[in-house]
């Protein structure tokens, strides 16, 4: 089988490659020059220069094709005007924070509607999908996948952070300041470690029974927000410090925060996960949180580089907490 990986070298689409080229999928990364797979043929251009591409691509032709980083309307637009007629299968890469919220019932099923008015990222996913349903067809099969919080061996899960400096999180915990935690932190939250979702990916790759199909995929294992800052902080060789404020008042002070709280993390995703398991029947994600937050929390602390700080946004969670304090 021939498959193109558009991107590719992310958290999720690396171990995602490296299994594709482990069970023998002839796979080829298009990016700008990122191959960190061994056995992978790399074809190097920007995605987002659609004649570069179209002259990349063509004498090439694909079983699947997989864009790993289409987040608005023009992107798949321009997918479908590059690879239809190329491809029999398509797979846009959504996200499970696109279903709606406040979440109708639990667990959320593929049948859970979509609809994030908190979230502009979240939203343009929800786009994306009724635009490539309605170009679906017998010649371009679409298959949609939507990954939840998804981590791997580096990543140090917790609610609030700064994303471009995680340490400065950290370090807050190991100085015995306070953590926020909106609401009351028991709202539970589903991990999904990247090798568990690979093994259920590579199983839709050509799978006819995928074709027209909408899936998440996900693990069993459920955390509170509260029990994640309890394993972070084990490691780091401190008691938890935990200040739950509710998540209209963090947003106040943070208002770019909203999509992320008060369109995800601020309600409990319980996921059902026998669609996927019909087309990966073997399917069962094994590894629990527990087991990667030492690799996770070592890295950081042994490595100086990756120890910096976002002042101003240490700072600001220092007011959003004086201020809570105050009430």
């Amino acid at each position: 089988m021939k498959v193109l990986f558009i991107g590719g070298t992310g958290l999720i689409s690396t171990a995602v490659s490296k299994l594709a080229v482990k069970e023998g999928i002839e796979l080829y990364l298009l990016n700008r020059g990122s191959n960190v797979v061994n056995d992978a043929i790399s074809l190097k251009g920007d995605i987002h220069n659609e004649n570069q591409i179209k002259q990349l691509i063509a004498d090439l032709t694909f079983d699947v094709v997989v864009d790993w980083i289409a987040f608005e309307k023009a992107d798949v637009e321009r997918d479908v005007r590059l690879f239809k007629g190329k491809t029999k299968q398509y797979i846009f890469i959504s996200s499970a924070s696109a279903y709606i919220k406040p979440l109708p019932a639990y667990p959320i099923t593929e049948k859970t509607p979509l609809g994030n008015k908190y979230w502009t990222y979240s939203d343009n996913k929800r786009i994306c999908e009724e635009y490539l349903q309605s170009v679906h067809s017998d010649d371009f099969n679409v298959t949609i996948i939507r990954p939840a919080h998804t981590y791997n061996d580096e990543k140090v899960v917790m609610c609030i952070k700064a994303w471009a400096h995680p340490f400065t999180t950290i370090k807050r915990i190991m100085d015995g300041k306070p953590t926020i935690i909106p609401g009351n932190g028991r709202s539970l939250w589903t991990l999904t470690y990247n090798q568990d979702f690979a093994k259920a990916f590579v199983k839709v790759l050509g799978n006819p029974l995928a074709y027209g199909e909408d899936f998440h995929i996900t693990s069993d294992f459920t955390y509170t927000w509260d029990q994640l800052n309890d394993i972070i902080s084990k490691e780091l060789g401190v008691e938890s410090n935990v200040i739950h404020i509710p998540t209209d008042f963090i947003i106040k002070y943070i208002p770019w925060l909203e999509g992320e709280l008060a369109g995800d993390k601020d309600w409990s995703l319980i996921f059902d996960n026998s669609k996927i398991k019909k087309i990966a029947p073997a399917y069962e994600a094994t590894t629990r949180y527990e087991e990667i937050a030492p690799k996770a929390v070592k890295r950081y602390l042994e490595n100086k580089e990756l120890q910096t700080i976002d002042e101003e946004y240490d700072r600001l969670l220092d007011k959003v907490i004086e201020e809570y304090v105050k009430l």
